[in-house]
């Protein structure tokens, strides 16, 4: 029996020890997670700063670009234009920019109860940066809006849209 309370308390003192170096583990990673916000983004180091975006969707339901990067507190201009063709009503476009950790599958489900209101969930406002207007075939759209640092998802809002029309902003 006094070998099984010796092997008990070895263990028992061992995981004390990783229990205080997973405490500092965790505050190193706290303290460094403004950098980690540029680095978890595949790609972004190959994006130029630049708070003047030009964005455009079309009938094949794609974005021509999915990564933006931004200088964080200044004013980010977007402009958006649908260059497809189908109509609106099966085929319209948006840009709605979500603060980060918004859950894009319950935004997504909101989005396309809110036919009355293009698409915006006014349930979902709190979680919406900035969006554009719902855009037809040809139309375009320009928003201004200013980011903290951070990693902020843009998606359409249209029905069906946002698991393939999706991309992200880094605001360092």
């Amino acid at each position: 029996m006094i070998p099984a309370v010796a092997v008990a308390l070895s263990i028992a003192s061992c995981g004390g020890n990783s229990d205080k170096s997973g405490k500092s583990a965790s505050t190193e990673s706290t303290a460094s997670t403004e950098n980690q916000a540029t680095e978890t983004v595949p790609g972004i180091e190959n994006v130029a700063i630049s708070n003047s975006l030009s964005l455009e969707g079309n009938d094949q339901m794609k974005f021509d670009k999915d990564l933006f990067r931004v200088k964080a507190g200044e004013p980010v201009e977007l402009s958006f234009k649908n260059a497809g063709t189908m109509p609106k009503e099966s085929m319209g476009h948006n840009v709605v920019i979500l603060k980060p950790g918004v859950d894009l599958p319950t935004f997504g489900a909101e989005a396309a109860a809110a036919a009355a209101d293009e698409y915006i969930p006014k349930s979902a406002l709190s979680s919406i940066v900035s969006h554009t207007k719902l855009l037809g075939p040809g139309e375009t759209d320009k928003i201004t809006f200013t980011l903290e640092k951070g990693v902020y998802p843009f998606i359409c809002s249209f029905p069906g849209h946002y698991g393939v029309m999706q991309g992200k902003i880094v605001a360092e």
